[in-house]
Order: C-alpha cells, then sequence, then structure tokens
C-alpha cells in the first residue's frame, strides 16, 4: 500500500467517518504517538521500578508496533491491550498477542502523570521507536531511516512503519472491550531521537530540516497540523575512549532548539543532560523515570498553554 494510501485510511479510521460522509457518535479517548528510537524505545529494568509502576493500569491502552528493519513488511502489527511494563527494549508483538519485555521506557510515568490531570478520562497511547534509527536514509545503517522519502527496493522504511502502526491501531473500533464506538482523538506527540544523525556533520546540519519535515507529516497523518510535539534533546555521556559518543550532538541539539524556538508547539526537554546512563548509548531506570514526567508536563503545559489552568511542574 503507498504512503499516501496509507495517511488517508489512517484519518477515516482515526477519525470515525462513516459510510455516508457523518460523523459517528462515539466515545473520546486522548491518543498520544510516542517515537523515536532507543530512548524512546526505553532500557530501564522493570526490577527498579516502584511498586506503584508495578501494575496494569486502569483506563490507560496501549498499541505497541511491532519493530522492523526497512524493507520488512511486517512493521507496525500489535494489539492494543492495557498498559503495564514491558513496553521497553526486547518487546515484541504479532497481531494476536504481545510479548512483554523486562524493560520500561517513558511510558508508564507519562501514563501516571496524564492521569493526575485526566482523572476521569481514558488514555490512548500509540507507540513505534526502533534504536538506532536516523531520519536521513544515510546514516540508518542496519537500524532503518524515517526518512519519508524514502525509495528502497520495497520502499517501506521506518517512516512506513509509523503509518502502518498508526493505521493498525486505529482499526479496532472499541478498544477498551466496553461495547461503546470509540474515537482516538489526536493530543500530543512524543519524540526522542537524532543521535543516529549526530555521527556526521553533514547528515547533522540536514538534522532541522529532516525533523520538521518528519514533524509535519506525522502531525499529517493525525490530521492536525498544530498538534504539540514535545522532543526530548538529544545528550551524551561522553562514555568513549575519545570522549563523546555523538560527535557532532551539539549540531543536531541546535536543530531540535531551533524548531521549540519556532513552532508555538512544540517545546523540549532539556533535563536529559542531567541524566546517568546505564551503558554509552542509554540512560538508566530513574532516568527513563523522570523523562516520562517530563514529556507528560511539558506537553500539558503546551495544551492549556491560553487557559487559566495552573503550569505542570
Amino acid at each position: 500500500m503507498k504512503k499516501l494510501d496509507l495517511l488517508l485510511l489512517a484519518f477515516i479510521i482515526v477519525f470515525g467517518f462513516s459510510g455516508h460522509g457523518q460523523i459517528e457518535k462515539r466515545e473520546e479517548i486522548k491518543v498520544f504517538f510516542l517515537g523515536g528510537q532507543s530512548n524512546m524505545d526505553g532500557f530501564g529494568y522493570n526490577k527498579d521500578l516502584p511498586k506503584s509502576l508495578k501494575k496494569e493500569f486502569n483506563n490507560v491502552w496501549i498499541f505497541d508496533g511491532r519493530r522492523s528493519n526497512d524493507e520488512d513488511g511486517s512493521g507496525g502489527i500489535g494489539i492494543w491491550e492495557k498498559l503495564r511494563p514491558g513496553h521497553g527494549t526486547g518487546f515484541s508483538s504479532t497481531n494476536k498477542e504481545n510479548k512483554l519485555s523486562e524493560r520500561f521506557g517513558v511510558e508508564l510515568t507519562f501514563a501516571k502523570k496524564m492521569q493526575e490531570h485526566y482523572p476521569n478520562e481514558k488514555i490512548a497511547i500509540i507507540k513505534y521507536s526502533k534504536g538506532g534509527t536516523s531520519i536521513h536514509k544515510d546514516a540508518a545503517d542496519r537500524f532503518g531511516s524515517w526518512d519519508p522519502t524514502f525509495k528502497g527496493s520495497e520502499g517501506i522504511n521506518q517512516y512506513d512503519h509509523f503509518l502502518k502502526t498508526l493505521e493498525l491501531a486505529s482499526e479496532t473500533i472499541d478498544i477498551d472491550n466496553n461495547g461503546i464506538p470509540d474515537r482516538l482523538v489526536p493530543s500530543g506527540i512524543l519524540w526522542m531521537q537524532g543521535e543516529s544523525d549526530a555521527h556526521d556533520e553533514d547528515i547533522a546540519n540536514q538534522y532541522y530540516d529532516n525533523l520538521k519535515l518528519l514533524m509535519t507529516l506525522i502531525r499529517g497523518a493525525f490530521r492536525k497540523g498544530d498538534l504539540p510535539i514535545v522532543i526530548g534533546k538529544i545528550s551524551d555521556s561522553w562514555n568513549k575512549e575519545s570522549g563523546k559518543v555523538w560527535k557532532y550532538g551539539e549540531i543536531v541539539q541546535a536543530a531540535q532548539e531551533k524548531l521549540a524556538i519556532e513552532d508555538s508547539n512544540v517545546s523540549i526537554i532539556r533535563s536529559t543532560r542531567y541524566y546517568k546512563y546505564s551503558d554509552p548509548y542509554h540512560y538508566d531506570s530513574n532516568s527513563y523515570l523522570d523523562l516520562g514526567e517530563k514529556f507528560a508536563c511539558s506537553l500539558l503545559n503546551l495544551i492549556n498553554k491560553n487557559s487559566t489552568k495552573s503550569k505542570c511542574e
């Protein structure tokens, strides 16, 4: 299926259009997209979680698309289920069952914080991320690229896997199985990525344009051009013999800051510079717990920026 066809199908399904051109009455559920590379996958250990997060969440559902390489048509498949630990690296899915891992990402504390602010509402998370992926196709290596203009032998890459994830997640009419059709209401994008575009100076210098285009298209897939976006600013562990892990990381960081400055519906998480690491590339468990809360608060502040509600801290 072509990328444009996938987008159109996603528009129709997500927004509940009937065959007669009228919008059906459905139960509204806020939906958030979580995307990027490995620090969005999540390398926190479930064993490190506080008791309050070692549970199945009530009124929070997640569709975590299968991580696949470029040119692999199986990317994005999955099923809806209630959120619980195990959606970090090592997670896998088919169209019948999810196989949870021993790791977690930002989704747990993000959901917890969002529930504090929306205590009487249901929340849905659509996640597709894959470790090592770049936006620029020339930085993809064996991990994959999010370049929406990608034309490989099969024409399939990470951007397509995102579209497939969205399409399949949207096909389920009643994600909470309560007998009432749902309407997923796009409410925000969380993006944690950029490290893989920071190895090469020329590629890093193209990151701003590549990120801006990709975010525009992801917003378009949710049919909301001003959908709030929160970007996790990449950081460096300096845990390498030569010093920095990401040689041109500052260029990517500047691009992320530029997008946040130029777009009033984009904000950036800067606390990442203080995080501890479990290896040269990935944050430790406590850092993912903090990052999820920071994502939630930053997104809530964007959503409520024109209201009188108190700022989320």
